[in-house]
C-alpha cells in the first residue's frame, strides 16, 4: 500500500471507490464531459466519464454482452439495429455477432468516440470499419424524432442520468415514447439501468416503473459486473415479444464458442432477480419525466 496512487471514483454522496492509479492515459474534456483513460493495477485500462467508470479492459465483455445478447436473441428478426450512445464501440462488436444488416449508432459526443478509436481499440475490435455500421454523431433523443416503425432492436448504452450530464433526459417517459415509435411492431429495446445495490434502488426501480408506461412487456434483470463495484441492472421492453413466452436454450446452444460471459445458465441467472428487487419494483420508483428527471447522483 506504501506509495500506492489512487483515482477516488465517487459513485453517490455516500460512497466512493478507490482504484490503484498505475497510469494516466489520457486526460481532457470535451463540451460534454471530463473523459479519462486510466491503467489500474487490477482491471487494466479503464474509461472513465465525468469520474465514473464506464468500462474496464478486464470485464467489459461481462457489461457489454449482458446489455446487447438477451435482446438481440429475444428478437424475431435483429436486422436494423440502433444503439444510443456506446461510444467505445464494443456495443457495436456484440451487435455484429448477430446476421444484421445495418448498425446505426448515435452518440452526442464525439471526442469519446475519437478517443475510443484511438487509445481503447480493442474494446471494439475493428467494428467501426464494417460496412454495416454508420456513426452519426447527434444526440440520440433528436435523432429519434425523425425515426418511426423503423429499428427491430434499439439499445440504450449511455451513461447513467445525472444532472447537467448529457444523458439526463435519455431516462424519461417522453424519451421512450420516442423509443417506441421508433420500433418496429415485433421491435425490442434494452437499456442498462444503474445499479442494483440493495442501498441504491431508486433509480432503477424508477426507470423499471416508467418503461412499464409505455410498454405492454417490460422485463428487468441484473448481471455482476466486477469493475462497476454492484450489482448492474437492465431493462428489457417490447411492443409485443414476451420473454417469459419464448425458449432461448436450442438458439444460445450455437452461440457458445462465440462468447464470453452468456449463455442458457447466465441467461436464467440474469432473469431471476432477488425478492428484495422485486418488491421494490412493485413498491418504489417514481416515473421519470422532463419535467422531473431523476439523477443518479
Amino acid at each position: 500500500m506504501k506509495n500506492t496512487k489512487w483515482y477516488i471514483e465517487e459513485t453517490t454522496e455516500n460512497e466512493i471507490i478507490l482504484h490503484s492509479l498505475k497510469e494516466i492515459i489520457y486526460a481532457g474534456s470535451s463540451p460534454y464531459q471530463r473523459i479519462e483513460v486510466i491503467r489500474t493495477g487490477n482491471m487494466g485500462k479503464c474509461l472513465f466519464l465525468d469520474g465514473k467508470i464506464q468500462s474496464s479492459e478486464l470485464d467489459e465483455f461481462i457489461y457489454h454482452e449482458a446489455l446487447v445478447h438477451p435482446a438481440m436473441f429475444l428478437s424475431n428478426r435483429p436486422d436494423r439495429v440502433l444503439i444510443a450512445g456506446g461510444g467505445e464501440g464494443a456495443t457495436v462488436r456484440e451487435v455484429l455477432k448477430h446476421p444484421v444488416s445495418e448498425v446505426i449508432m448515435v452518440d452526442l459526443d464525439e471526442e469519446v468516440v475519437k478517443i475510443c478509436k484511438k487509445i481503447l481499440p480493442e474494446w471494439n475490435n475493428g467494428a467501426f470499419d464494417d460496412p454495416r455500421v454508420k456513426v452519426i454523431i447527434d444526440d440520440a433523443r433528436a435523432y429519434l424524432e425523425k425515426i418511426e416503425d423503423y429499428f427491430d432492436v434499439i439499445i440504450i448504452d449511455l451513461p447513467e442520468p445525472t444532472e447537467g450530464g448529457p444523458s439526463y433526459l435519455l431516462y424519461t417517459k417522453e424519451f421512450y415514447e420516442k423509443i417506441y415509435r421508433a420500433l418496429k411492431n415485433d421491435g425490442i429495446m434494452v437499456t442498462q439501468a444503474t445499479s442494483t445495490s440493495i442501498n441504491n434502488l431508486l433509480v432503477f426501480v424508477s426507470i423499471v416503473r416508467t418503461i412499464k408506461e409505455v410498454f405492454p412487456y417490460v422485463k428487468p434483470y441484473i448481471a455482476n459486473i466486477p469493475s462497476f463495484f454492484a450489482p448492474w441492472g437492465f431493462v428489457l421492453a417490447s411492443k409485443s415479444i414476451n420473454p417469459d413466452r419464448i425458449n432461448l436454450k436450442e438458439k444460445l446452444s450455437k452461440f457458445n464458442g462465440f462468447l464470453k460471459f452468456f449463455d442458457y445458465d447466465t441467461y436464467i441467472g440474469m432473469f431471476s432477480l432477488p425478492k428484495y428487487i422485486k418488491e421494490a419494483i412493485k413498491e418504489r420508483g417514481v416515473i421519470i419525466r422532463d419535467n422531473s428527471p431523476l439523477s443518479f447522483y
